[in-house]
């Protein structure tokens, strides 16, 4: 006790005006207990009448200027009600808990502290205890921006393994790969199976066991000599079978701290191979189950299969021929504008969701996933996804809704029904608002446009809510809609 005495007499002693006098001991144990950067003395009118500052960072940035005014108009506009409620509560003896405070510095600038009221019980006034939160928004930043980049850099590697795996199959030239260690075929496209597996799958099976026996010592040592020779030159084999002479090639490569050789198989005589290139690509397009449609440049559709005729209740695929695909996508015009917008832009979009109407009027959610096909004439392809039966449960299950319903629920008992509505009517405008920033690749034209706001009325609702760019960087793309 006598040792809690001592350290509440140092903390009253960093006090510029000594308004507290002596404190209660229990005071004083809470007061240090909590340990802070900066301290205010709050009398029963709210205004800042003592602190001090055990922050250099927080005296720098003009903390003494807090003094002699009420501790809410030293805060941010979001932060009033918190300091309301910090002070009400103090006063009640309700449990203490940390609340984040963004102060107000001379120039203007925010200051985010963590502050804990409690009652001095003496005379109605509150000391509150304040941290520098800082330093922990800065790493959270950090924390945002590093997994930001490990998602890109995720999205790249999945792309470049889509590439490979997609030139890997489609490739008309026989390829394998063989692990280094135990000389067994580990991979093998669809050009090597059917030039050498037939019927037997090739995964598993030993290297040399492909040729005939006259080659097998040859291509045996080629992949000896591969491991100490950046480049050979391809040897000439003959496979197992009533095949004829080939050119195989091999490299070297590291895969998960393991070697293998990516082994290459060419007509000797230079001449193409016959591979079974599977069913026609169109019968393919024609019998997938999502409606698939092409359009040239200007949205006009060129062809489209059967799953988009029964979405779009068309009898015909020559009534779909020469129509606009713009016509069948909700809110017109906007949506169009949006998704060539993106694919010129980016070459592709993904999960685009929107509305598709039929000529019936008939509505139904999807999401639309386009490519843009490079060419003479630039042709985009759309595939599309009814979404309806999904809508309800990602509703229930958005954890930023939940998370923002449980802060509204806290303050049922706290603030009156009128002000709970407002907040409730807040989030819920600021919610419709980022949603539509969103869906508009934060072009505030569109976003007004769908929400059926002027401009000038969403710039406000923007500034109200601190949302988006407010420098007016922006204008530049809301002029393109």
């Amino acid at each position: 006790m006598e040792a809690d005495a001592a350290s509440a007499s140092s903390t009253a002693s960093l006090f510029l005006r000594g308004r507290l006098g002596s404190l209660d001991a229990s005071v004083a144990k809470r007061l240090v207990a909590a340990g802070g950067d900066v301290a205010l003395v709050i009398d029963r009118e709210g205004v800042i009448c003592d602190l001090a500052v055990n922050n250099e960072a927080i005296a720098r940035d003009g903390a003494d200027t807090w003094l002699d005014r009420r501790w809410s108009d030293t805060v941010t506009i979001d932060s009033k009600k918190k300091v309301d409620e910090l002070l009400r509560d103090a006063l009640c003896n309700e449990p203490a808990r940390w609340r984040e405070v963004n102060q107000v510095t001379p120039n203007q600038k925010s200051m985010m502290l963590r502050y804990m009221a409690v009652d001095a019980g003496r005379e109605g006034q509150v000391i509150a205890i304040g941290r520098d939160d800082r330093a922990t928004a800065a790493l959270q930043q950090r924390l945002v921006e590093a997994q930001q980049a490990m998602e890109r850099d995720y999205s790249r590697i999945r792309d470049a393994e889509f590439r490979y795996r997609l030139l890997f199959q489609m490739s008309g030239e026989a390829v394998l790969v063989v692990d280094a260690a135990s000389k067994k075929i580990v991979e093998a496209n669809p050009a090597a199976q059917t030039l050498i597996g037939g019927r037997t799958l090739l995964v598993g099976e030993p290297f040399t066991k492909i040729f005939a026996q006259e080659s097998q010592d040859d291509a045996a040592s080629l992949l000896t000599v591969v491991q100490s020779t950046a480049r050979i030159e391809p040897s000439q084999v003959r496979l197992s079978g009533p095949h004829s002479d080939f050119l195989v090639s091999a490299s070297l490569f590291r895969q998960d701290r393991t070697s293998q050789y990516l082994v290459r198989l060419s007509p000797a005589d230079l001449q193409l191979m016959v591979v079974d290139k599977g069913p026609d690509l169109n019968a393919v397009i024609e019998r997938i189950p999502d409606p698939f449609v092409i359009t040239d440049g200007t949205l006009k559709i060129l062809t489209a299969n059967e799953a988009f005729l029964d979405l779009s209740r068309l009898g015909t695929q020559e009534q779909a021929i020469g129509q606009s695909l713009g016509s069948y996508l909700g809110r017109e015009g906007l949506d169009r504008n949006i998704l060539v917008d993106n694919l010129r832009a980016h070459g592709s979009v993904r999960n685009f969701s929107t509305l598709f109407r039929t000529q019936y009027d008939e509505q139904e959610d999807v999401e639309v996933s386009a490519v843009t096909v490079p060419g003479p004439e630039i042709h985009f392809g759309f595939t599309f996804r009814t979404v309806s039966r999904r809508v309800s449960d990602q509703t229930q299950t958005s954890p930023e809704l939940r998370r923002s319903v449980e802060k509204l629920t806290e303050l049922v008992g706290r603030v009156t029904l009128k002000e709970l509505v407002q907040e409730t009517t807040d989030l819920v405008e600021r919610l419709c608002i980022e949603a539509a920033l969103e869906l508009s690749n934060d072009n505030r034209a569109s976003a007004a446009e769908i929400l059926g706001l002027s401009r000038q009325s969403l710039y406000a609702k923007l500034h109200r809510f601190k949302l988006g760019n407010l420098t007016g960087g922006g204008d530049a793309r809301d002029r393109k809609v």
